[in-house]
């Protein structure tokens, strides 16, 4: 299949479009303006509305009447819905990592540790969060089932500025922290199982930990919304 210059436009217009919106540049429930949005990539509103389509496709955004699009924003039952899915994307990554990385990727899995463990110590929220993507990355890659990685990338991407949000909270970078150790240790150790609980753990939100992340979802939003007005 030939690719046009248009097609090939649209394609990184979407990447880039699809990394702001990972990065928490653009929130749930923002306005994504294609005349605003050709003007910024000097282009005109064709492949701005083709890169929006396929990230309505994926998820990412919603197409709305009258409104346009804006980027995907879930209710708290569906947000917790697609935790517990991910939880288990993510323990089936573990468990196959354990049994099947190679010497090399074991060496990538420790070195991914040690970043995320530079940046907590650090404190910095955004050089661990961008550590901790590269962690699980490594993860996926590590159980050498192209389809499952995929698969879980597209649900990571869906939650990624949910799960930006949760590493805010308190202390919750330190206990991240350690369960990525556990994580870790039961895939060296090629404890399959483990790994597959301690992964489970890890991405699941339960209990108070998800009214904090709601409560925490309340504010920021209460937050855009009075930006937003005063830029108006």
């Amino acid at each position: 299949m030939t690719t046009t210059p248009r097609t090939r436009t649209a394609d990184a217009l979407r990447r880039t479009i699809e990394a702001d919106i990972i990065s928490g540049a653009l929130a749930p429930g923002e306005r994504l303006d294609e005349t605003l949005l050709a003007a910024r990539f000097g282009v005109s509103r064709t492949p701005v509305r083709e890169a929006l389509l396929q990230l309505a496709s994926s998820g990412l955004i919603e197409m709305r009447p009258r409104q346009g699009a804006l980027v995907a924003k879930v209710s708290a039952k569906q947000l917790f819905e697609m935790f517990e899915v991910m939880s288990e994307l993510e323990a089936q990554c573990a468990r196959l990592a354990a049994r099947r990385m190679t010497d090399a990727d074991r060496v990538r899995l420790t070195q991914a540790y040690e970043s995320c463990r530079t940046a907590a110590e650090a404190g910095n929220a955004d050089d661990y969060y961008d550590a901790n993507q590269i962690f699980h990355e490594v993860i996926y890659q590590g159980s050498h089932n192209g389809f499952l990685e995929e698969q879980t990338l597209n649900l990571r991407n869906r939650l990624a500025a949910y799960r930006r949000i949760q590493l805010r909270r308190g202390r919750r970078i330190q206990s991240s922290l350690r369960e990525h150790e556990a994580v870790m240790d039961a895939i060296l150790a090629q404890k399959d199982e483990a790994a597959g609980e301690a992964m489970r753990g890890h991405v699941m939100i339960q209990g108070d930990g998800f009214v904090d992340l709601l409560s925490s979802l309340e504010t920021e939003e209460s937050e855009t919304s009075r930006l937003q007005a005063k830029g108006h």
